[in-house]
């Protein structure tokens, strides 16, 4: 297919498309003349994980980058890939400089981690992000422990290990790591709008 019909099946102008390929995030498709080349089912995939990534994910093209680098990485494990797709998803990297405060509860979210059985890398980002609300949290009502977290904790578990447990219409490396990565981005979403929709429906049963 040529890129207007590229552009018409994944619903992405074509300048869009233009600026993913001159940012190495899609390949160049194969010459067949002139300013002219084809394109295949592989750009349409990349096409529409990058809208996923960009559209409901809400990265950056420097982020997407780095995920779709993990997903072509093919000397990695699915557990590698996975791990490297969460550093680039993730709001918080370790403060170059982390507060005294931050690094006091950074220790208390690091044994709840340790409590609960996980087993997760001492770099995770999301430590720091868990770090930062219970600051916040501390700083508001005086919430001292991790263990706040822990109905969320349980229920993350659940989810985590039923999507992982579950396979993609194509079994393939490629199609199992763009499942992954695709899940993670777009659960974390269905989960933050199914919570905001039960917290109004049982606002309205209480209060309203």
């Amino acid at each position: 297919m040529r890129m207007s019909e590229l552009s018409r099946e994944t619903e992405v102008p074509v300048p869009t498309v233009k600026y993913y390929i001159r940012e190495g995030l899609l390949p160049s498709g194969s010459p067949t003349g002139p300013n002219q080349a084809e394109y295949g089912q592989d750009h349409v995939r990349r096409l529409r994980l990058i809208r996923v990534l960009r559209e409901v994910g809400g990265l950056g093209i420097a982020q997407v980058r780095k995920v779709l680098e993990a997903i072509d990485a093919e000397e990695l494990s699915l557990h590698e890939v996975l791990g490297r797709a969460h550093h680039a998803l993730a709001p918080s990297e370790e403060p170059s400089e982390p507060s005294p405060e931050l690094a006091r509860v950074k220790e208390k979210v690091d044994r709840f981690i340790e409590d609960l059985g996980w087993r997760v890398s001492a770099d995770a980002p999301a430590r720091w992000t868990l770090a930062e609300a219970l600051l916040a949290l501390e700083r508001m009502w005086g919430v001292e422990g991790a263990e706040t977290f822990l109905p969320y904790a349980r229920v993350a578990d659940r989810v985590a290990a039923s999507e992982l447990a579950s396979r993609p219409p194509n079994g393939s490396r490629a199609g199992m790591v763009e499942w992954m990565v695709v899940g993670t981005v777009v659960y974390e979403a269905v989960l933050t709008a199914l919570r905001r929709l039960a917290q109004e429906h049982h606002s309205a049963r209480r209060f309203a």
